[in-house]
């Protein structure tokens, strides 16, 4: 799409109203969107269009969707929470401003669950009426998936980008952390915040990914690392070493770790080569760890928030605050240690050029009174490394995904492995939206 508008071949406003029409249609049904900017976008388009092909950027034309949680100049942040629904945004957050720099187009702001927790939100699977599409980027994976937009902005604390992603059929990915800027994001818990994407392939992640990465001097855990061509490399024809990670795939459901164990036999038939570990201090202690922190920080960060507006809050999202405020700071102390021995675990068990692989979720969605199992996506967080999940197959009608993780800053390694995974593994086709119109 970004190659088509480049070279003049499509106008960037009929892309636009083809995505503006399919959100009106399918809206109603999906509730994806908090809000749609249809003049902002077509104003956008429009200087877009008259734009000298010299100056034209990498996204050039692209409409993307950008989670509430995010500053969208001009427009309410609201984070799901009612009294933030006039809190209106004086500048964009640094992902917006780069995505904007390179030629994106903001079509709007897509739901996210309350603050970025577990209360579910009012986004349908668009694969199923009945099912959850995953938090807390609720609203970008659903759109997304249903054909609503190209791309769409999520954040990931637990396991908000890559779980809403595999249930709905499409790629996410979660670079290292502090590889994109958080600048301009609400915080949900300062060390595990990740900024990251959703999208329909690896190289629409590499693309985007290459966009918006980068140090930022407003934002203090920003990374100096300087970024790789994520888009050179794809995929390299080098076969992949995968690591399977059996502790946690054990952890998945049955009919989802049969799919899991299918999808890597597919890539080994195909090539990769598969070796198998586990975490030397085991999975459940890996989850535990991220928990402790995890609830530790979101009880800080939101104490005078809470405080003041206390029954504004969610239900879920309540109860966790007021757990996490009873957290003693011996225990986190003695989490952070713990993170490192298990950072330092992960390293062993990454050879140069090896990945991690495993389920990205432990079954396909659940009903729509939960917003599903973080914990299978929650490692990466609590680690900081990369990670990408792409779809794998489908377990009772509804997507599960593949998830890869590799070293610090080595997305250009883990983009490539998981574009030639993508190209080995067989599409599981769009989603059944006539069911979902008709429910």
């Amino acid at each position: 799409m970004c190659r088509a508008t480049r070279a003049d071949e499509i106008s960037v406003r009929d892309i636009v109203e083809h995505f503006l029409d399919r959100s009106a249609l399918l809206e109603p049904a999906l509730r994806a969107w908090v809000t749609i900017d249809r003049s902002g976008a077509r104003l956008a388009a429009d200087r877009l269009d008259i734009t000298p092909r010299a100056r034209r950027g990498p996204l050039h034309g692209l409409p993307i969707g950008v989670k509430d949680l995010v500053d969208v100049a001009g427009q309410p942040t609201a984070a799901g929470f009612a009294p933030y629904a006039a809190r209106v945004a004086a500048s964009d957050a640094t992902m917006v401003e780069r995505t904007r720099a390179a030629g994106g187009i903001i079509l709007g702001k897509t739901v996210t669950t309350q603050f970025a927790y577990m209360d579910p939100p009012v986004t349908v699977n668009p694969w199923s009426a009945y099912a959850t599409p995953g938090g807390s980027s609720s609203g970008s994976a659903a759109a997304v998936s249903a054909g609503m937009v190209p791309a769409a902005i999520g954040s990931q604390t637990g396991g908000s980008v890559l779980r809403p992603a595999a249930y709905c059929g499409v790629v996410g990915i979660k670079p290292t952390y502090g590889r994109i800027s958080r600048h301009g994001i609400l915080p949900l818990a300062w060390s595990l915040d990740h900024p990251g994407w959703i999208c329909r392939t690896v190289e629409d992640a590499a693309l985007l990914l290459g966009a918006v990465a980068g140090e930022d001097p407003r934002d203090p855990e920003s990374a100096r690392v300087p970024c790789d061509e994520y888009l050179a490399g794809l995929p390299s024809g080098d076969r992949p070493n995968l690591v399977v990670l059996d502790d946690v795939a054990a952890l998945a459901r049955d009919a989802a770790r049969a799919s899991f164990e299918g999808c890597v036999d597919t890539l080994r038939r195909a090539g990769a080569a598969v070796s198998r570990g586990r975490f030397a201090s085991g999975a459940e202690l890996v989850m535990s760890v991220h928990a402790v922190i995890m609830q530790s920080e979101v009880a800080a960060v939101h104490r005078d928030t809470f405080a003041a507006h206390k029954e504004d809050y969610a239900e879920r999202l309540r109860a966790y605050i007021e757990t996490g405020a009873l957290i003693a700071a011996s225990d986190y102390a003695r989490a952070y240690r713990l993170r490192a021995r298990i950072a330092r675990e992960t390293e062993s068990l990454l050879a140069p050029g090896a990945v991690l692989a495993l389920p990205t979720v432990s079954g396909p969605a659940p009903g729509r009174d939960t917003t599903g199992d973080p914990t299978f996506q929650a490692i990466f967080s609590l680690l900081g490394i990369p990670s990408i999940s792409i779809p794998s197959g489908l377990v009772d009608g509804r997507p599960v995904g593949l998830q890869l993780a590799g070293r610090h800053f080595g997305e250009a390694s883990l983009l490539s492995v998981a574009a030639w995974c993508e190209r080995e593994i067989p599409p599981i086709g769009p989603p059944p939206l006539g069911g979902i119109l008709a429910a």
